[in-house]
């Protein structure tokens, strides 16, 4: 059973569906790494490569895997402590609870659909046709364009804009600074200069996805750019216009995609991965940071390097790199040793 703030260790071993075999009475208050841990938190040991930093930490308890032992806590084991991890953070920090309304403050259109158990907060606004629905959360000074829809429990942090007509659904997480629905990067060079093709589609965000922190995901220049479901972006990534992005994707910080791609499901990219124009990313495959990507990756793959090659011919070629200053100066010899032999006359039969 819990106390107070904490949690009694017999407790934490029935919700994370870990083993303990003592101390189920002692109480932790809180979860904190193995070198900041104190006597009343929970620490966690990921691997077996983090037994020596557990056995010199001064956690009252760890999350450890299934076999670790020898800890000088108590010790809850686990087939999958990262998960159990995640599992106790969300005990430990239950998301606060919204207080339903709309601020005082807030800007919301007579002809707007709120939910009454939605929240506004101060200085955000709604504009004319948009839709809030039940549990969500809108918060300061985010804008919330005409005719947007947000489905329930979905999360605005402070600061997001939604551009008219976009479309969200539920569950969806959208942090500090996301613009959804900007135009996307449409001109036509022209000897005036460029020549604005206007953008008059949407951005659909299904559910389930979440969006970190100033990342802008741009609206089609016809029909929808689109996120699908329990897609994660972390922060500052970009999406271009008419960009389809599959299920349970991965996406680390400053991945940039160009207009009108296709990214299918499950694919994992590390940060800063840009890619051009109209490539197709198969399900499943992976590139690592920094790749560039100018042609479209099979299913499954895994790529990496400028331009994006599969990983094993990258890393080849990046251990061939080291050897060019070496093979530059033996080919300057034998080219002056061929130089040599050239010059010299000819020998008479």
């Amino acid at each position: 059973m819990s106390a107070g703030a904490g949690f009694a260790l017999g407790r934490l071993a029935e919700m994370l569906e870990a083993t303990l075999e003592a101390s189920p009475e002692r109480v932790v208050t809180a979860v904190a790494s193995l070198t900041g841990a104190g006597p009343s938190d929970l620490s966690y040991v990921a691997d077996r490569d983090h037994v020596a930093a557990a056995r010199a930490s001064r956690a009252g308890a760890f999350l450890a895997p299934l076999g670790v032992t020898g800890l000088p806590a108590p010790t809850l084991q686990c087939r999958d402590p990262r998960r159990a991890l995640a599992a106790a953070l969300r005990l430990f920090h239950p998301s606060l609870p919204s207080v339903p309304g709309i601020d005082p403050s807030a800007r919301v259109a007579a002809d707007a659909k709120v939910d009454p158990t939605a929240s506004v907060g101060p200085l955000a606004v709604v504009e004319a046709g948009a839709s809030i629905g039940p549990r969500v959360r809108v918060g300061a000074l985010a804008c919330v364009g005409p005719g947007v829809m947000i489905g329930e429990d979905s999360v605005l942090f402070p600061h997001v804009v939604i551009y008219a007509g976009c479309r969200l659904g539920r569950r969806v997480i959208v942090h500090a600074g996301v613009v959804i629905g900007a135009d996307g990067f449409g001109f036509i060079p022209d000897a005036a200069g460029p020549l604005k093709v206007p953008q008059v589609g949407i951005v659909v965000v299904e559910d389930d996805v979440e969006i970190g922190a100033n990342s802008a995901i741009d609206r089609a220049t016809l029909g929808e750019t689109v996120i699908g479901r329990g897609t994660k972006l972390d922060n500052l990534v970009q999406i271009g216009h008419n960009v389809v992005i599959g299920e349970r994707c991965l996406m680390a910080a400053q991945v940039a995609i160009g207009g009108s791609s296709r990214i299918g499901n499950d694919v994992m990219l590390g940060g800063q991965v840009g890619f051009a124009d109209h490539v197709t990313v198969g399900d499943g495959a992976m590139l690592a940071g920094g790749s560039g990507v100018a042609h479209d990756i099979p299913a499954g793959q895994r790529f990496s390097g400028t331009w994006a090659r599969p990983v094993a011919l990258a890393h080849k070629i990046w251990a061939a790199e080291a050897h060019l200053p070496d093979l530059l100066r033996r080919v300057r010899t034998l080219e002056r040793r061929l130089a040599t032999l050239e010059a010299r006359p000819p020998e008479r039969g």
